[in-house]
């Protein structure tokens, strides 16, 4: 790799504080805000990650949001990727986690197959790390902050560390929340 990347993921929402297991449904998922609790957690990452040069990030509400806080101490602008936004779970958008992985006959099989009207694992990698290709074809020894969504992260952690599909699932625990909002990674 040609650059150091800081993988991040974006605060608290009422889903994570309500500790609610519903994948956030298609309409509220781009616009939904986070909580004052993650404002906090973004600030504390904020004042943990230093030497930013670029700041790329999903324009999805709460990733918008913690990009713009980091931004502004470090005086930056963030560039907004669609393809950095989460996963499209599809018709399973607004139902709960536990309806969504019974779809598939075990959690590797979520790598190749869609949900009705969705994504695949597969599909979210291909289009995240077609962002990364192109950072790596523009930039040459900077460190690039990216925030999005847990999937996004996990899978651009992958790329860029050289897992295997298996290596990755180790990472994840069964549910699959992981990483967890306002946590981040150093991967150089």
């Amino acid at each position: 790799m040609n650059n150091k990347y800081i993988l991040l993921r974006h605060g608290e929402t009422r889903y994570q504080a309500e500790k609610l297991d519903i994948l956030y449904p298609a309409d509220e998922n781009p616009t939904l805000p986070m909580t004052e609790k993650g404002e906090e957690m973004i600030e504390k990452a904020s004042d943990e990650i230093k030497g930013i040069d670029l700041i790329y990030s999903s324009d999805f509400s709460r990733t918008k949001k913690s990009a713009e806080i980091i931004a502004k101490k470090n005086g930056l602008t963030v560039i907004f990727d669609e393809r950095l936004g989460d996963t499209n779970f599809g018709v399973f958008s607004g139902k709960t986690g536990d309806e969504y992985r019974k779809y598939f006959v075990d959690r590797k099989e979520r790598f190749i197959k869609p949900t009705p009207d969705g994504e695949s694992w597969n599909d979210v990698r291909t289009r995240v790390v077609a962002v990364i290709k192109e950072i790596e074809e523009k930039y040459k020894d900077k460190t690039i902050l990216i925030v999005s969504h847990a999937d996004p992260i996990w899978l651009m952690m992958g790329y860029l560390k050289g897992l295997s599909d298996e290596d990755l699932l180790e990472q994840r625990n069964p549910k699959g929340v992981w990483p967890d909002v306002g946590q981040y990674f150093i991967i150089k």
